[in-house]
């Protein structure tokens, strides 16, 4: 009897977390989950196990190490190891950039980056030691390619995890290794994401109260959505198997990405003007 492929999803309790577990559940595929939040996740849990498949779940908190590395041994345990890893858990702050607190800074790095950066530290090696092929998704966000006012330590993040996957994926091309990296940049949608400070920790908790205008911004942005989460999770599952890198599941996205590579770009000739032959200015 041939072993089940295993997806484990961090920040699983809700929104794209949840609708990826139920879409690799209906690939047939065992599941383990983890959110910070118990309730949450037990609901993703029983609905995946409707699905007909092995599911484990834990509590914790991915800006933690041990608790995502006590995750990865409970699938080593459990399973033999990880087919995909979704490292989706993500919180947002809104509002000036001059506004956010040093508070602001920590809790978004803490499950935002390190989230990201513990998931690949705990199981891309033990990946590597299978030496069986396998895939990792990276959560990001269209703030991750683009930006706009009010986003700043939002976009900073997620730029992080952008960057930071578009170089585990050098890396692990350079190794020979058979594993794959996409990195998922949403735009708005409806999640519980403009909620998350429901979870920031307590001794995090100076921030200045986002304005009613960026507020009202997020509010319109998702429900004027296109897509659910449902749709982005089977465009997420739909670029692992074929091996794509961005996964960018908004069409509006394009144009924002464009219009911040034209600003590089134009900016970039004002320096160095094209030669006669077309290139940039040779160097003395």
């Amino acid at each position: 009897m041939s072993r089940l492929r295993v997806a484990a999803v961090t920040g699983a309790g809700s929104g794209i977390g949840r609708e990826l577990a139920l879409a690799c559940a209906r690939e047939g595929m065992a599941l383990a989950l983890t959110d910070i939040e118990a309730t949450a996740l037990a609901e993703t849990a029983a609905l995946a196990g409707a699905l007909g498949v092995p599911v484990i779940s834990q509590v914790g908190d991915v800006g933690r190490e041990q608790d995502v590395e006590a995750f990865a041994q409970a699938c080593e345990a459990e399973y033999g190891g990880v087919d995909w890893l979704f490292n989706n858990a993500g919180v947002a702050v809104l509002g000036p950039a001059w506004l956010a607190t040093a508070d602001d800074w920590q809790w978004l790095w803490h499950v935002n980056v390190m989230g990201v950066a513990h998931g690949v530290r705990c199981f891309v090696p033990r990946m590597l030691a299978r030496g069986t092929r396998a895939h990792v998704v990276n959560t990001a966000s269209a703030a991750g390619l683009a930006t706009l006012a009010g986003s700043g330590v939002y976009a900073a993040t997620k730029h992080a995890v952008v960057a930071f996957s578009e170089c585990l994926a050098h890396d692990l091309l350079q190794a020979g290794a058979p594993i794959g990296v996409s990195v998922l940049c949403p735009s708005l949608l409806p999640t519980g994401i403009h909620q998350s400070g429901r979870n920031r920790p307590a001794g995090l908790d100076r921030t200045v109260p986002p304005a009613a205008a960026y507020e009202e911004r997020v509010r319109v942005g998702m429900a004027a959505s296109p897509i659910g989460a449902a749709e982005v999770a089977a465009l997420t599952l739909e670029a692992i198997h074929q091996q794509r890198f961005y996964v960018i599941p908004h069409a509006h996205t394009g144009a924002s990405v464009e219009r911040r590579m034209h600003r590089i770009l134009d900016d970039f000739r004002a320096q160095h003007p094209p030669t006669a032959e077309g290139g940039p200015t040779a160097q003395p």
